[in-house]
């Protein structure tokens, strides 16, 4: 079976380029597919990850992010011609290609690639959820367009195939869609040592901007309590747009002491194993993998009760904590609670590291590879 999954690029550290890089490696292993991976905003910069080398990586060069930061509306006019590239590009590429199965993981592709007629059967797989355009409140001519585009995404995601979603709770979103299936991603089990009790640190773990919400992590970092903040460290593991912002807000908030912001590795592993629990403070997700990760490495999760994963994975008292939406002050309660009881910790360890059995890999790929079965006709 020939696969191709197309992705804006796989130069940064994300839970998407993680998650095809699992997937692509549980491939190869499996045997009998012939694998590609096509992006646009690649730029010639390495891969972050080490992918197998029998994927054949190829970028198409339209790089749409360089058109970042410019006025909105000579944004817009560049999307727009850089997508009519785009769209030529890709289909030259797919009609000598030839795939089984096209997955496009909801970049700019997604608009266009249902109608390109190479015979591959065409799936859209979202890491986000329906309302992730909407979550960066942003207004004028930018703010128009997420809305115009959230609209558009409905008729969309109409026009493949088959529609992936990650979580029971987005799929309630988009309704009764008939093409829509619920695949989570998969928690690999991780050779982790036993949880340690006195380990004093927590860890938090995403890209530097908006979505990942830091800025309500240090908020709520400085209403813990003074002595909690002397024998505790707070260490974020990303790079972004927000760095510097981040660092200077937690000077303002007095906690630079105990936070650190620590550029993405690729042994993120080995930093769980040296933690007491994750936090997590994002706006929105599709399928937090750093929230899933963690738990497999034995990391009980405290958490905004964001949309999405949150509703799916966390069980309340039993493997992690989560707070209203948004509510700092109760995020900071819940990481005071975690920190005074090494007890419960431990005891949510435990139960933290049963998510590999609720998403185990084997689990989890078998069914993609019925989704496959089921729109090939042999």
């Amino acid at each position: 079976m020939k696969l191709i999954y197309c992705i804006a690029d796989i130069y940064n550290p994300g839970g998407m380029e993680r998650v095809l890089l699992n997937k692509l490696r549980w491939f190869v292993r499996k045997g009998g597919y012939e694998l590609m991976v096509v992006t646009t905003d690649q730029n010639g910069r390495p891969p972050f990850y080490e992918f197998p080398p029998e994927v054949r990586l190829v970028d198409l060069g339209i790089n749409y992010k360089v058109d970042n930061g410019r006025h909105p509306v000579l944004k817009i006019l560049g999307y727009f011609r850089k997508r009519s590239r785009h769209r030529r590009a890709l289909t030259r590429l797919l009609m000598q290609e030839r795939a089984d199965i096209v997955v496009s993981l909801y970049p700019s592709e997604s608009s266009f690639i249902p109608r390109i007629k190479d015979g591959s059967k065409k799936i859209l797989e979202l890491h986000f959820n329906k309302f992730f355009r909407q979550q960066y409140n942003r207004t004028g001519l930018l703010g128009l367009a997420d809305r115009f585009r959230t609209r558009e995404d409905e008729r969309i995601v109409r026009r493949f195939d088959k529609f992936v979603v990650l979580t029971r709770e987005d799929a309630g979103f988009w309704g009764p869609i008939p093409n829509i299936t619920v695949i989570p991603n998969a928690a690999l089990a991780q050779d982790t040592p036993p949880y340690d009790t006195n380990n004093h640190r927590v860890i938090a773990v995403g890209r530097l901007d908006y979505q990942k919400g830091f800025d309500r992590l240090l908020r709520a970092w400085a209403k813990l309590p003074e002595p909690l903040r002397k024998t505790w460290r707070l260490d974020i593991f990303g790079q972004g747009e927000w760095e510097q912002m981040l660092r200077d807000m937690a000077a303002s908030l007095g906690i630079a002491d105990s936070v650190d912001i620590h550029p993405p590795t690729n042994r993120i592993f080995e930093e769980y194993a040296k933690s007491a629990f994750l936090v997590m403070s994002s706006h929105y997700e599709g399928f937090p993998m750093v929230m899933v990760e963690a738990m497999a490495s034995g990391l009980p999760v405290v958490s905004f009760n964001f949309r999405c994963g949150p509703r799916d994975i966390i069980r309340p008292l039993e493997n992690g904590l989560t707070a209203p939406e948004g509510n700092t002050v109760t995020l900071s309660f819940m990481m005071q609670m975690m920190m005074i009881n090494p007890e419960r910790r431990a005891r949510m360890s435990e139960e933290a590291r049963k998510v590999t059995r609720i998403y185990s890999e084997d689990a989890v790929m078998t069914r993609w590879e019925q989704c496959f079965k089921d729109l090939l006709p042999f």
